[in-house]
């Protein structure tokens, strides 16, 4: 099994370090990911100045790793389109600090780069811890070499790519899995304003979670219940059900 590995938080990040660590053990493993932190870039893509790839020593490991100057999606597409020579099995994006769930997918670097994956006709996976203090990869990095290999046994639809979260507890302390939806995240108190020296006014993107009430069942409930959540996502976003209504607008031009 050839594995293609990436992330948003970065090349030198621990959790991609496990994350290949983990899956040498079932596969050979190739690291092309963002020489540094690229969280939230969500599916950009770098077209007006060119990508730099450099071969590195990834960490304490003898394996094929390039640090890229673009986003989490530019990795994958540079890795399988230019790069890498050998054909790919299935493309992993991880392991992010923090969590993907719901509608947060939308502005992942972690999830995109998998999208991409799926985009180019590969099974792919995005796998994220759902903490940000004290984190141990552990547990995540063993769950993503069961996936690699539910995945190559039972093939993915095309066009689809499974989002992972997993709680950052031990292992003894998660209590299933569920393969499950997304919920649906909003945020209060987005943009936090700041005065610079000249006295202009700038912001900072934060805020605090807002739990949505439609979210039991989802990934985001799961989770708190300490449970890995498995979210297949297809990347076709149209709305089936409302084109025969639209359609009857009968609009002209």
């Amino acid at each position: 099994m050839k594995i293609l590995i990436t992330n948003d938080d970065g090349i030198f990040a621990e959790g991609i370090y496990k994350l290949a660590c983990a899956l040498d053990k079932i596969g050979e493993v190739y690291i092309v990911a963002p020489d540094r932190q690229r969280s939230a870039t969500g599916h950009a893509i770098t077209m007006h100045e060119p990508l730099r790839a450099e071969k590195i020593k990834f960490f304490d490991k003898d394996f094929h790793a390039w640090a890229i100057s673009g986003t989490p999606t530019d990795c994958v597409k540079l890795a399988i389109e230019s790069l890498i020579s050998e054909k790919i099995d299935i493309v992993f994006s991880g392991i992010n600090k923090g969590p993907n769930l719901g509608t947060d997918v939308l502005y992942s670097g972690t999830v995109s780069a998998a999208i991409e994956g799926a985009i180019l006709g590969y099974p792919a996976v995005a796998v994220s811890l759902a903490d940000f203090k004290n984190v141990n990869y552990d547990v995540a990095a063993e769950f993503s070499c069961i996936v690699a290999e539910k995945i190559l046994k039972n093939p993915l639809p095309p066009d689809t790519l499974l989002n992972v979260n997993i709680p950052n507890c031990q292992k003894e302390n998660i209590k299933g899995v569920n393969v499950t939806t997304l919920g649906a995240r909003k945020y209060k108190n987005s943009f936090i304003e700041r005065i610079d020296p000249r006295g202009q006014s700038y912001y900072w993107l934060g805020g605090e979670v807002i739990d949505a009430k439609n979210n039991e069942g989802s990934d985001i409930d799961s989770i708190k219940n300490n449970c890995i959540t498995v979210t297949p996502i297809h990347f076709d976003l149209t709305k089936f059900d409302l084109i025969e209504q639209v359609d009857k607008w009968n609009m002209k031009i």
